[in-house]
């Protein structure tokens, strides 16, 4: 995902500095003009902007707040985004952290998978200080094209876990959909295009749907990461005392998935847990 949003900044003609924990992955944005440091506190010693992509809790605290994470170097006046997908606890602690430096931290997760990263059509949830975000927002709109300011310090990382329950239950109601109709002996592709214009249409159906019907289970966005979004999810309804019954379902679904081997593959091999529990494999 930061490769792609990286490139867009790139063609927007600003000056980037990029780290990488593997710096094979930024080899193409260095070939177009990007400079290497050799970690995330080299590389936001004199930004004006520092993006953060990572992928977990404690990755993205060790890049903004680590021993040599942004925070021992970032000069006042700098805002970090963070795209990450982490816990709002956590996203308010790393920015109380920042603020005493003069840095504004703004959660900025983002929605629409790899293809969304490559095409700039990412929807971006912003949380945080608004002045921050009016400050930056050119920026994003190099990568986005849906930007909402969503709250204070943590919003868009809940806004994001809301995103989330939507886009795995509806991916539960896909499989089951698509179970149901092979099990009555019907054409998966000729069905979805039958429903997909009408009231049961969704994103999933028409992009996920598709391909459990070819049992292509490439990654668009793995079982793994959706499961670490998923226990975010749990953690924070779990502290607000809150009963979530179907995402606790996709979440042990997932978890069936993740154990027969699909983890690195696509959210759309959940089709494959349900099949198996319908004796269709």
């Amino acid at each position: 995902m930061g490769k792609p949003m990286a490139s867009h900044l790139l063609v927007g003609g600003n000056t980037l500095v990029v780290h990488s924990r593997t710096k094979s992955k930024a080899n193409e944005l260095l070939k177009r003009g990007a400079t290497w440091a050799d970690s995330a506190m080299t590389a936001a010693k004199d930004a004006d902007v520092v993006f953060v992509c990572v992928t977990d809790t404690p990755d993205a605290q060790d890049v903004i707040t680590g021993p040599r994470g942004i925070i021992q170097s970032v000069k006042p006046g700098t805002v970090v985004i963070d795209h990450s997908t982490i816990s709002p606890t956590a996203t308010r602690e790393m920015a109380a952290a920042l603020a005493k430096k003069k840095v504004s931290l703004l959660d900025a997760p983002v929605s629409g998978g790899d293809v969304g990263a490559r095409n700039a059509t990412l929807s971006i949830m912003v949380g945080g200080e608004q002045k921050s975000l009016e400050r930056v927002e050119p920026l994003l709109h190099l990568m986005g094209k849906n930007i909402t300011y969503c709250g204070p310090s943590g919003a868009g990382q809940l806004t994001k876990l809301v995103n989330q329950i939507l886009v795995s239950v509806t991916n539960l109601a896909v499989c089951e959909a698509m179970t149901f109709a092979k099990r009555n002996g019907l054409d998966l592709v000729n069905t979805i295009n039958a429903v997909a214009g009408g009231a049961a249409g969704s994103w999933q159906l028409q992009n996920l749907g598709p391909r459990m019907a070819i049992a292509d289970n490439k990654p668009g966005f793995t079982v793994d990461l959706q499961q670490k979004d998923l226990r975010l999810v749990l953690q924070s309804a779990e502290s607000e005392n809150l009963s979530l019954p179907a995402t606790s379902l996709v979440h042990q679904l997932f978890s069936a998935a993740q154990a027969a081997g699909h983890g690195k593959d696509g959210t759309q091999s959940l089709f494959t847990v349900l099949e198996k529990l319908a004796a269709l494999h």
